[in-house]
């Protein structure tokens, strides 16, 4: 089973939004049983706040339900347990590692950073714009599962 975080500022927005578009893509393509999923904030902001109402419509509109969510932060203790942490932006990453203290096993990559575009993933809390946050979202999820799939045994 591969186990993947996704990781943004507040997981309110942007990293329960690839959290839960993740297992959709990955339940439609029937590989959701090789894959364990979650996200969490670098930031104590928002810890047990639910996923953020306009983020929570853009999942909605498609059909996904995220009903359940709330925000926690990494704890250096998930290092153990997950073989990526998937970050939207560089910003993230930084943060990231003042939790883990290292990444000895290179588990912390930007999520763009799979795609032939590597880029940071705008925060919509901030740009309001959550169409343009899913679609930066799905082109990261596609490259990363093609990655996986080429690399890993699923």
């Amino acid at each position: 089973m591969i186990h993947v975080l996704f990781v943004c500022h507040g997981n309110i927005c942007r990293s329960p939004m690839a959290e839960f578009l993740f297992r959709d893509m990955l339940m439609k393509k029937g590989l959701a049983h090789n894959f364990f999923i979650s996200s969490a904030a670098t930031s104590r902001e928002e810890i047990g706040n639910a996923v953020y109402p306009p983020a929570k419509k853009k999942l909605s509109s498609l059909g996904i339900d995220c009903s359940g969510k709330t925000s926690r932060q990494v704890t250096k203790q998930d290092y153990q347990n997950f073989d990526y942490f998937l970050v939207m932006e560089a910003y993230n990453t930084k943060n990231l590692m003042r939790i883990l203290g290292d990444d000895p096993q290179k588990k912390v990559y930007r999520l763009l950073d799979f795609s032939s575009h590597p880029r940071d993933i705008a925060d919509p809390w901030y740009t309001g714009n959550f169409d343009i946050t899913h679609s930066d979202i799905i082109e990261g999820l596609e490259a990363f599962l093609a990655f996986v799939l080429k690399s890993r045994d699923v």
